[in-house]
């Protein structure tokens, strides 16, 4: 489908950001060749100093991200025009130039005394900042003199390179073997590897399977150097800045808590025989003699999707988020009405769903929405961060607006839980409920036990690294091989090839990322369960938690919702979760 077929409706209204390219050529012209921070150098010392040299990088960046919005959107809407491609470079060549001039800033404030620092956090007129300026004292310790941090601020791009190298090698130089498929030869991709493992031909599973990683076998040798490349670099940033290990660089600059981080692994380990269980149980109901690593994407439950347009799908995301109340079912509905949502797929638009938000625009919501089960679900979770954003938004000053990563997929997953909550509670037809189960089962599995896995090895693989130990193919396949047989256990046969999986992982490049999911699903179970258990009051300190931005650590926000993450308590409520639904699951079998 063209874009120019789609009713106007369905496309998201990117004049609320600029009216056109000529507007935003203007904007741009604003702002290009006048950064110039170099009058606050020296000053910051005293309240008035502080805050208007905020201000005054307020203003610039405020301005820059408005332009990077309408860039990024309208790349988006076709990835084949490199006209907004290159207005998106324009402005990060802005965002780096204002890094730059304002690099001394950081520096210049933590060289105040701590009490000093503290005072300023308490001082009414720097109210806007107060946790910011006591993130600045907190790492004092860590933060380096201007100019080293100018020549780290630096580094950024030479020491990332890994990822770069990676993404080359697994989208442009991986070569991918043929295999047939519906009657044609065609080339394998990251995508049709993923259509074939849900397919219900064994043989098939099998073959792309042997394929795939026949692939990454021939460049195994340079994905391991090049992942040993990105561990490298942190622990270059963690002994630069004298943190004890890459992990609690990581920890401490999302605020968390080590406790935190330590509760979801030991959870997740204590809580295995109930994966093994559900493993056993997907090798039963699938009716076969031996289930490999390569089966498990297979639906328990066939042709039960959920089949709806567009507008029906959205009326019944409606219905299931009705415990969250009038005012967020009528934010829900503006954003709709008001075309903050970008519907359908059509010939060179970017694929998949996100939502972006930017401080002083409504947020706005990327779907290529399908009639499935999965998209309904994409729906509830990509309006989650939307009103996520909308909250926080509109509640804090832009200081404190922007949430952390580490909450980042709590709002949307909340969505998802209370939407599978409501069709399950209403739903007449058993094998849906039983498709349904399945669908929660492996959301479970997919983002609390697969995420955990996957941070366990980082935290292995960079120890191994620190303690010096250089990381190869071999131990690093030796060591994700052993993790994936403790965490599906026997009912798995674990084919040889999934010892190399670690070495397809994007993620991995952003090192210790991946454990957010795993908490994310953690205290979105939790939240959930407590506005269906407790109602409006539950609703209303959810709200305070939406409404938090970064005031405060993280950690401390999902408290206030009722997800205590530093208790062990927390974990065990959503592996009680899986535990249920796999037992009401096996009672319908």
């Amino acid at each position: 489908m063209k874009r120019s077929e789609v009713n106007t409706q369905y496309k998201w209204k990117t004049e609320d950001v600029f009216e056109n390219d000529e507007a935003w050529e203007r904007a741009f012209a604003e702002v290009d060749g006048k950064i110039d921070f170099e009058k606050y150098r020296g000053t910051l010392n005293t309240a008035e100093n502080i805050l208007a040299y905020f201000k005054a990088e307020e203003t610039v960046s405020l301005k820059l991200m408005r332009l990077y919005l309408y860039s990024f959107l309208k790349s988006d809407e076709d990835v084949r025009d490199t006209k907004y491609n290159s207005y998106t470079a324009r402005v990060l060549s802005l965002m780096t130039q204002l890094g730059a001039e304002t690099s001394f800033a950081t520096p210049e404030l933590s060289a105040l005394p701590e009490e000093k620092l503290k005072s300023l956090a308490e001082d009414g007129l720097l109210k806007d900042y107060d946790y910011l300026l006591s993130r600045i004292a907190a790492e004092k310790k860590y933060i380096l003199s201007e100019k080293e941090e100018r020549i780290l601020a630096q580094t950024g791009e030479p020491l990332g390179t890994a990822y770069d190298v990676f993404g080359m090698l697994d989208n442009a130089e991986l070569d991918l073997p043929e295999i047939e498929f519906e009657g044609k030869k065609q080339r394998l991709s990251h995508g049709l590897y993923s259509v074939l493992l849900s397919g219900t031909d064994g043989a098939k599973r099998e073959e792309a399977f042997r394929l795939y990683y026949s692939a990454y076998r021939k460049i195994i040798n340079t994905l391991a150097t090049t992942y040993y490349g990105n561990v490298k670099k942190d622990i270059f940033y963690k002994n630069v800045r004298g943190y004890e290990s890459c992990l609690d660089m990581a920890l401490f600059e999302e605020d968390v808590d080590r406790k935190v981080y330590e509760n979801l692994i030991g959870a997740v380990n204590t809580a295995s025989p109930i994966m093994h269980r559900y493993m056993a149980v997907r090798k039963k109901v699938l009716g076969l003699k031996e289930m490999h690593v390569y089966d498990l994407h297979v639906p328990l439950v066939e042709n039960a999707d959920l089949k709806l347009e567009f507008d029906e799908a959205f009326e019944l995301v409606l219905k299931g988020l009705a415990p969250l109340g009038d005012e967020y079912l009528g934010l829900l509905k503006k954003g709709k009405a008001d075309r903050w949502i970008d519907v359908c797929e059509t010939e060179g638009k970017r694929n998949g769903a996100y939502s972006i938000g930017v401080y002083g625009q409504h947020p706005y919501v990327l779907l290529n929405y399908q009639k499935t089960t999965f998209d309904i679900f994409a729906i509830a979770h990509e309006m989650g961060h939307a009103l996520h954003s909308y909250f926080s938004n509109a509640a804090q000053p832009y200081a404190k607006s922007e949430y952390k990563i580490f909450v980042a997929e709590v709002a949307s997953t909340v969505n998802e839980v209370l939407l599978l909550k409501h069709l399950l509670n209403t739903t007449q037809d058993g094998r849906l409920k039983k498709y349904l189960l399945n669908y929660f089962m492996d959301m479970i599995r997919t983002t609390l036990f697969r995420q955990t896995q996957f941070a366990e090895f980082e935290e292995r693989a960079h120890a191994m690294a620190e303690s010096g130990e250089p990381l190869n193919k071999d131990n690093l396949s030796e060591l994700y091989y052993g993790l994936n047989r403790k965490y599906y256990g026997e009912a798995v046969t674990h084919d040889r090839d999934i010892e190399i999986e670690w070495a397809r992982i994007p993620h991995f490049y952003r090192s210790f990322y991946v454990y957010k999911y795993a908490t994310g699903i953690t205290a979105a179970i939790c939240i959930a369960n407590r506005i269906l258990n407790e109602g409006a009051p539950a609703v209303k300190k959810y709200f305070e938690f939406l409404s938090g931005g970064s005031s405060t650590d993280p950690v401390s926000l999902l408290k206030i919702a009722g997800a205590d993450l530093t208790e062990k308590k927390t974990f065990e409520t959503a592996m009680k979760e899986f535990e249920e639904a796999l037992a009401e699951f096996e009672s319908l079998s």
